[in-house]
């Protein structure tokens, strides 16, 4: 291989922390690749919280957390304004709490240091509340409710935010390649100094291969065993984290509070759903099998009803786990360990020079995360120093707001449905609706629940990397709400399978899969009729 042909960088992992690294490596100059082993935000980062929070947790006993984060959600929302949402959030306390008064009146204290971040990352100051005034906000609030305190986060598409760093790398001369698992790291032969990548596609087999003169592994939970295949060590201690959701928003507030054994949880209106979340355990088990299991439901259920008593009323359409890739202490408890990140160089550590890892840290600090990455890597490499320019320069869609009123009209689609798409791609709304000038059909609405158009499917598979009806649910939250799919598989299966070639016994054992893969993740949530409803999507699945 020439030198012509040689990588400066392959970055491993598809998450935020890989893509966002992607991105400003690509927006340096340095020529560089990205491969995952299933589809861009598939694992940790998509299975999270969804919010860019300030990190108000850590506020005590990691401030430097709680600064980094407020600060890179101010820029995170400079770059990506189209994908983010104001969540107003509630931080209730119960009157069954010792001392319920005296720990208001703290909370009051607490959250005023915590203003002091908040304009970093364009917050509200606080309020304290009577419980009168709390229920009147939101008025499913317990009556055992003493009072609260009000501050606000950010909520974001995490899935959409992976794919638009890709893209944003992709478009500055960078090479990715998602379905693809790395199977070995190898130095370069005859003693020339870097790596040799190989991997083999996870649905075509295909082999896959790489030279680089660095390689960053940013594969979350599964970076050790990535490391490893450099003969590289270092340790996590991956914690596990469980989300229920329900089938709409319940109320327009996320309510905090404090769980069974103290920890704190919420409930968080979040798109067109409500999360409940979320648990905080060690995880030893299968990175790619990760179960949800009932005790995990029961705990947040029966720690969400102290405050929000009629929870258990509403349709549970849904559940995720997800693997934090925390850094390894031992002895605290999970919920007490760093979100600190560490950037591991493993030629000091291991003697394996230009290898490098970035673990721990959290979602709203990515892009910062991301940033000591590939300066790390570029000193390695001996490249000039380059500032980056991922703070400044917008996401793929960020550059301007859509004209939602426009689109409604010229592409004669429902509010509705341009509203979310405009969320989904800002500024290139327009560009994802403009083949329906020749293609009329490809207007009408696949998904209801959500909702989402043929040509968002079509533009998916064309433009956004999506190979299979998962990697379009990832882009566009299809098959995401009440119907789990039942209603959308087929014909979403029908367009991917025309825009990418394929026939039609493809698509219907693509939908098929699909609707197993729905059916897994939604039955450990289902009782009573959503059970039989459930039932009703597998015998829907098999028939196909």
């Amino acid at each position: 291989m020439t030198d012509a042909a040689l990588y400066d960088l392959v970055v491993i992992g598809g998450g935020v922390n890989g893509t966002g690294a992607f991105r400003d490596a690509a927006l340096r100059g340095l020529r560089c690749a990205l491969v995952e082993q299933s589809d861009f935000g598939a694992g940790a980062t998509g299975a999270s919280s969804g919010m860019i929070h300030g990190g108000v947790r850590y506020l005590l006993d990691e401030p430097r957390v709680t600064k980094l984060s407020c600060e890179d959600s101010g820029r995170i929302q400079r770059i990506v304004p189209h994908l983010l949402f104001r969540i107003p959030f509630l931080f209730a306390v119960s009157r069954s709490k010792k001392l319920a008064g005296g720990y208001l009146l703290g909370l009051d204290g607490f959250f005023e240091a915590y203003d002091r971040y908040q304009p970093r990352k364009r917050g509200l100051p606080h309020e304290r509340l009577t419980a009168d005034e709390a229920r009147r906000v939101e008025p499913g609030l317990s009556p055992d409710v003493a009072g609260a305190v009000t501050f606000d986060e950010w909520g974001i598409d995490s899935h959409r935010l992976c794919w638009l760093n890709a893209r944003s790398g992709i478009e500055a001369g960078g090479e990715c390649a998602n379905h693809v698992r790395v199977q070995a790291l190898e130095p370069r032969a005859g003693g020339a100094p870097g790596w040799v990548v190989r991997g083999r596609g996870t649905l075509d087999g295909a082999p896959w291969r790489a030279e680089a003169r660095a390689v960053l592994n940013a594969a979350g939970a599964w970076g050790p065993g990535v490391a490893a295949l450099g003969g590289a060590d270092y340790r996590l201690r991956p914690s596990k984290g469980v989300h229920l959701v329900l089938d709409r928003r319940i109320g327009n507030w996320s309510i905090t509070f404090s769980a069974i054994d103290g920890r704190s949880c919420f409930l968080e209106p979040w798109q067109n759903v409500t999360i409940l979340g979320t648990t905080d355990d060690d995880y030893y088990g299968d990175l790619d099998d990760v179960p949800v299991t009932q005790d995990e439901l029961e705990y947040l259920l029966a720690s969400a009803e102290t405050v929000y008593p009629s929870i258990r009323s509403f349709r549970r359409i849904d559940a995720w786990a997800g693997i934090r890739p925390t850094l390894y202490r031992y002895g605290p408890y999970e919920d007490d360990l760093s979100r600190e990140h560490q950037v591991f160089d493993h030629g000091a550590r291991d003697g394996r020079p230009g290898l490098f890892s970035l673990a721990g840290g959290k979602l709203a600090s990515f892009r910062a995360m991301a940033e000591d990455a590939v300066d790390a890597v570029a000193a390695f490499l001996g490249r000039p120093a380059t500032a980056c320019r991922t703070a400044e320069l917008p996401l793929p869609g960020g550059e301007a707001p859509a004209d939602e009123a426009r689109l409604a009209v010229e592409f004669r689609l429902p509010r509705s449905a341009v509203r979310r798409l405009a969320y989904r791609h800002g500024a290139l709304a327009a560009e994802v609706l403009a083949p329906t000038a020749d293609h009329p059909a490809w207007r009408r609405l696949l998904c209801r629940c959500e909702p989402v158009t043929e040509a968002e499917v079509r533009y998916a598979a064309r433009v956004e990397r999506a190979a299979t009806l998962e990697d379009v649910m990832r882009r566009t939250r299809l098959g995401t709400g009440p119907c789990g799919g039942l209603r959308c598989a087929l014909p979403a299966a029908l367009a991917l399978a025309d825009e990418s070639g394929r026939d039609a016994g493809w698509a219907r054992a693509e939908a098929r899969r699909f609707l197993e893969h729905r059916y897994r993740s939604r039955r450990s949530v289902a009782d009573g009729a959503q059970f039989r409803y459930e039932a009703l999507l597998a015998r829907a699945a098999r028939e196909l």
